[in-house]
Parts: C-alpha cells; structure tokens; sequence
C-alpha cells in the first residue's frame, strides 16, 4: 500500500473504511476500500475471490464504477493462529453522488429543479448500468443516490457499492450506527420475501427516478412498518388480484385499506411518458415491474440522443 498517500476518510460502509487516496507515481486520485477478511490456512477466502473477479467483470461497463487493483495486505494476529488481513479494493474516485447533487439543486440559495433532459440522461444511464449488472445475474439490493456516484462535468452515472454482499460477512451493526435507509426497498422485501430478483432493482431505480424529479424522496419511511405505509398511501394497498402471493408473505398483516392516488399528483412536472415508466417501475407484483433492459426502449426515452451512450 506503499504507493497510495491517504488523504481523507470519506466514508465507513457495513464492510469497512473508505479512503480518498492519491496515487503516489502519477498523482491520481482512487478510492480506497478497506474490507477486513478473517483468513484461513488456504489464505483469501474463495466466496472473496469470486465477488471480486464479479466486480472486474461488471467494471467492464462504463456505468458501474471501475475496480482497479486489489491490494492485500498481512497483519499477524498476536492472539491466535490465524492472521488477520485487510483487502484494499482500489476504484476509480468520483467527486460526487447523486443525492449530493439533488440536495445542490434544493438546497442553497437558488433552488431549482433538475432539468428534464437531465434526469432523463442520468436515468438512462442508471437503467444500463443496471441491465448489465442483471445480465450478468448480479442484483443490487442496495440502490440508492448515495450508491450513485457522478462526474459532473460530463454527467456521467456510475453504480457503486456493487455485490459485496455474499463475500465479507456483515457485521451485525453498520460501523457508522447508521440506520440502513428503507426508502428505496421493495415491498416484496419489506414484507419478508426471501425468493426475490431483479424486481428488486427496479423497484429502487422507480424511487430513484421520482427523486430526481421531486428532489426530495417518494416514500421516506423510518420503520419497515411506515416504510410499507407511505406505499400503500400512494400506491393503494395491494391486493391478491394485483399481487398473487402477497398475502402469504412472512410479513403481510391485515393493513388499513387505501385506494391507489394519482401517481401524477406525485411528481406534477414528470411528462406523461415519464409517469407511465414510472408506474411501470413501481408496479407491486415483481413479475410486471418492467425490467432494465425493457426501460431503455420505453417511450420516456425517445427524444435522447442514445448514440452518446
């Protein structure tokens, strides 16, 4: 590790320190992810390797954040025989995320909307980014603005914070105390589905995209309970004719029941195209919602110039 000079801690995720680093040789910025392996005899886990050798894959998109090098290095453990050892996943450094970049268009002394074209540039990206991530049968789980790192000067979207899941074990709290956000989450996983899929995406890229357009979240709930609640509100509670299924689901209880709301009402300044992909996005049965690949073909995104994608 040698070759990098840390310079801040930009953030602490479920698996560990994140670094803003410069690259000693060229002055080139990265992003240092610290994770904490527990090693065995054989060394690195397999269940590591995979995941990472899953990341360089997808940073084979230009919408999911790069993977440069992987650094490992050796800290005998005093107390017993194994040795403890960090892993340095080593990424390309972007300056900002996309809940930043909401919050610089609320905030501040001039707040304004995003501009239209805008957010339906960046939702195209988020929906490539996306599909090749389900194309090579990787899911999320996570997506939200924080995960969505930007160049801004060239709007360009990059997923972050891609399939650590099954490899670092995580730990039981979040190293930051930090309350992990329901807002973009499924109701299929609020309700307790463990057979889940990429619906699970897309129901966050929906949530997503309204908070572009709304600058501030859809369904900002702070239990799973008023998380489901703000959705039934908006959406109507659903029903088995909507859902088949969701009333075996572990979590399902017997919910005050509202009719559905005028999506429109929602997001006034989405075009009609845009509101139709996103009632598409967030239709309740995971088997409709409209997949990645799909949404870049929808109406919505008709009047972009795809050839700069």
């Amino acid at each position: 590790m040698e070759k990098y000079e840390k310079l801040e801690k930009v953030g602490e995720g479920t698996y560990g320190k994140v670094y803003k680093a410069m690259e000693k040789g060229t002055g080139k910025l990265v992003a240092l992810k610290k994770t904490r392996l527990e090693m065995d005899e054989e060394g690195i886990p397999p269940t590591a390797l995979r995941e990472i050798s899953l990341l360089q894959m997808l940073s084979t998109s230009i919408y999911v954040v790069r993977l440069l090098c992987v650094e490992h290095v050796h800290q005998p453990s005093t107390k017993s025989q194994s040795t403890k050892s960090n892993l340095y996943l080593v990424f390309e450094y972007l300056d900002t995320d996309l809940k930043k970049f909401i919050d610089s268009y609320r905030k501040g002394p001039n707040p304004k909307p995003l501009e239209p074209f805008l957010i339906q540039k960046l939702m195209f990206q988020l929906c490539k980014g996306v599909a090749h991530c389900h194309s090579h049968g990787v899911l999320h789980r996570d997506l939200k603005p924080q995960n969505l790192l930007l160049v801004k000067d060239k709007e360009l979207l990059k997923i972050a914070d891609l399939g650590l899941g099954r490899a670092f074990t995580v730990p039981l709290k979040s190293y930051t105390h930090e309350i992990v956000t329901l807002w973009y989450r499924a109701p299929e996983v609020l309700l307790g589905s463990t057979h889940y899929s990429t619906g699970v995406d897309m129901w966050s890229v929906g949530c997503i995209f309204a908070e572009m357009v709304r600058r501030q979240a859809l369904f900002p709930g702070d239990s799973e309970f008023q998380q489901l609640l703000h959705i039934f509100r908006l959406l109507g509670t659903p029903t088995e004719q909507q859902w088949p299924g969701v009333s075996t689901l572990r979590d399902w209880h017997v919910y005050p029941k509202w009719e559905p709301q005028d999506l429109t009402l929602a997001v006034p300044s989405l075009s009609p195209e845009g509101v139709d992909l996103l009632t598409k996005l967030l239709k309740y049965n995971p088997a409709e919602r409209i997949s990645a690949k799909t949404a870049l073909d929808h109406p919505y995104f008709d009047s972009l110039d795809k050839s700069q994608f």
